[in-house]
């Protein structure tokens, strides 16, 4: 033995468990720059869930002040004698738009905290959000007597191609996943 390594412990090695798990061994240059990054890139998620967070409650404000100004609205045709039709309709709509939109954001939320619990994206959730914001779009759509058949259609050719990896990806997580 060299006389400069007498009485100095061998560097640590990866055991099998980080091998198999996927886990880098946490020393040497390229593991304290693959730890920073991760913590990094978790501060960012965290910054993200807290402006999602934010602009959750932000909508949820707009949607409760709509339900106050369709209601104003509704009693002030009402009492007018004006055509009620109309109104229902417009303040229908925009209500129907805003709670639509809330659920992707709920959706989208979702995504963001998903990320922080597993520090991966999941194949179901992200399915999931695109369900959620393709059902928006064909129930806007629908309710605006504005799409036209081939655009339903593509639209429900994408749907079912989500609910397809949805379905797939619970029935064949990876192993070692926890399931819900």
């Amino acid at each position: 033995m060299r006389e400069d390594t007498i009485g100095t412990p061998p560097p640590p090695l990866a055991d099998a468990s980080d091998e198999l798990s996927g886990r880098l061994p946490r020393n040497g240059l390229k593991g304290r720059a693959l730890v920073l990054y991760g913590r990094v890139l978790d501060a960012i998620v965290s910054a993200l869930v807290v402006v999602m967070l934010l602009t959750l409650m932000g909508a949820l404000a707009g949607l409760v002040l709509d339900f106050v100004s369709a209601g104003s609205a509704f009693s002030g045709a009402l009492s007018s004698h004006t055509l009620v039709h109309g109104v229902v309709d417009g303040i229908d709509r925009e209500l129907v738009i805003d709670v639509l939109s809330v659920f992707v954001l709920i959706e989208l939320f979702r995504t963001f905290t998903d990320y922080l619990e597993y520090h991966r994206v999941r194949l179901r959730v992200l399915a999931e959000v695109g369900i959620a914001f393709i059902l928006r779009e064909v129930f806007i759509g629908l309710y605006d007597h504005s799409m036209e058949w081939s655009v339903i259609l593509a639209l429900a050719a994408l749907l079912a191609v989500l609910v397809t990896a949805r379905i797939a990806a619970v029935r064949f997580q990876p192993t070692g996943a926890g399931r819900e």
